[in-house]
């Protein structure tokens, strides 16, 4: 399937549009139309602007409160447990991550949980802030629909709770891990099904354990884990520590936000923010994850690998490429984003972007 490409400033325009028309307030519609945009520079496709539909959708049928009260509900010198009030996810986690930063300049470390937030697009977006602050950041999440049962099982009690971290560097661009702890994103399997692709064999299974690969039959399997058992254990460890330890939905409570759009999901995350001058001079640690990227990237390769690339990098050079020659968007997606943008009355993007 082919795609246009469209313009940062367009894209954020009309997502910022489509959230004005909803009634979100003008700041709010500005910085969750900046973060879904960030998340399709960088290829995060599966989580940009492919899910404003399903958002305007809960929005309208109050399944997200437009004008949430963000507030902390616990607290101590390096952690804090914030209530996101069913706002926004983008909006609940970036307070989150704010307030991880500001508390880990004082006390070199700091956790903060979420409870009674939303989606908020790829992990990525919110280990990376740190970055900015010499701070590393750790962020994990329970995914918003369950697709992963226990191993050996077939009741879908997990989901593909996420992992990022972001990596400070001195030249080198940040190392940024962005994995979920199935073999993929279910935004992932989303985007295929948009672009009328099949997945490759390994994503999925049906329930007789045979591969999967329509995307638009995903609702009659569900997603593998990685590393087989490991991946189980690691996508409940996850789950326990961004949604059971800060109050939020874990297991049987994860309200699937693919086909309830009125149940408050009560979604968890958590970020863990790290200051490097707690523990030296920030300066030297980074020299030294440039000097270990290197010798990485410069390691004997096997026969056949053109490069061995480090986390984050490919998404670093969509960032660059993407910013010069527009964003990469579907004509699947084109098409629904300008029937929504007919239902709400605004202009639609492929227009916006051209004008």
């Amino acid at each position: 399937m082919t795609s246009s490409h469209v313009s940062r400033e367009a894209l954020q325009r009309f997502i910022q549009t489509a959230f004005l028309s909803q009634g979100l307030p003008d700041a709010d519609a500005a910085q969750v139309a900046r973060l879904m945009t960030e998340a399709d520079l960088q290829g995060s496709d599966g989580h940009g602007v492919i899910r404003l539909p399903q958002y305007v959708k809960r929005i309208q049928s109050g399944g997200i409160n437009i004008n949430p009260q963000i507030r902390v509900v616990q607290e101590r010198a390096a952690m804090a447990v914030i209530d996101g009030d069913n706002g926004m996810g983008h909006l609940v986690v970036s307070r989150a991550v704010d307030l991880a930063i500001e508390k880990a300049r004082t006390a070199g470390v700091a956790w903060v949980s979420t409870r009674f937030s939303n989606h908020a697009g790829p992990a990525s977006l919110y280990a990376r802030r740190p970055l900015e602050h010499d701070m590393l950041g750790l962020y994990f999440a329970v995914g918003n629909a369950n697709h992963l049962p226990p191993w050996g099982g077939m009741d879908m009690l997990l989901s593909t709770n996420p992992i990022s971290a972001g990596i400070p560097t001195d030249q080198e661009p940040p190392v940024v891990l962005d994995m979920a702890t199935t073999v993929a994103a279910y935004g992932k399997v989303k985007a295929k099904a948009k672009r009328g692709e099949q997945m490759p064999e390994g994503w999925m299974i049906d329930r007789e354990g045979k591969p999967l690969l329509d995307p638009k039959r995903a609702n009659e399997g569900f997603l593998l884990p990685i590393g087989e058992h490991k991946g189980y254990g690691l996508a409940l460890i996850v789950g326990l520590l961004a949604g059971t330890l800060g109050g939020a939905a874990m297991g049987r409570d994860v309200i699937d936000f693919n086909a309830d759009h009125k149940t408050v999901t009560n979604t968890g995350q958590a970020i863990l923010v790290i200051d490097l001058s707690a523990f030296g001079d920030p300066q030297d640690f980074k020299q030294s994850v440039d000097k270990l990227v290197r010798d990485l990237r410069g390691s004997e390769r096997l026969p056949g690998v053109d490069r061995i690339w480090l986390p984050g990098e490919q998404s670093h050079e969509k960032r660059q490429r993407y910013n010069t020659a527009g964003i990469p968007v579907s004509d699947g997606v084109m098409t629904e984003l300008n029937t929504l943008a007919a239902e709400l009355g605004i202009t639609p993007l492929n227009e916006m972007a051209t004008a």
